[in-house]
């Protein structure tokens, strides 16, 4: 299993961001994903998952409303849709799945929210 986030940046408040995860190693369609983040310090915080289909999403109330979660089943692919970004919201994030039993992350990606 291999998960590669990119897209992170620096964003000034009020701003937007995508971020992707490319997967490999595992049928992508036949499982759902996440997006974390993690600051310094703090434990990583679910913010976005998707079903393995798209059809269901759940997202974190901090986010709800602002972030988009999206899957791409024919390019092995999941997004995130950042808008109305927050400095609070500054922070590593990363892609997740669980596969047989082991959950899987990316590197992850920076993103920066700063005037």
């Amino acid at each position: 299993v291999r998960l590669v986030e990119s897209g992170g940046g620096l964003v000034q408040p009020g701003g937007s961001l995508t971020l992707s995860c490319a997967a490999s190693g595992f049928s992508f369609s036949n499982y759902a994903m996440s997006w974390y983040r993690q600051t310094p310090g703090k434990a990583r915080e679910l913010v976005a998952y998707i079903s393995n289909r798209g059809r269901t999403t759940n997202y974190a109330d901090s986010v709800r409303g602002r972030f988009t979660i999206s899957r791409d089943n024919a390019k092995n692919t999941v997004y995130l849709q950042m808008n109305s970004l927050k400095p609070e919201e500054t922070a590593m994030y990363y892609c997740n799945t669980v596969f047989r039993g082991n959950n899987y992350w990316g590197q992850g990606t920076q993103v920066t929210v700063s005037s």
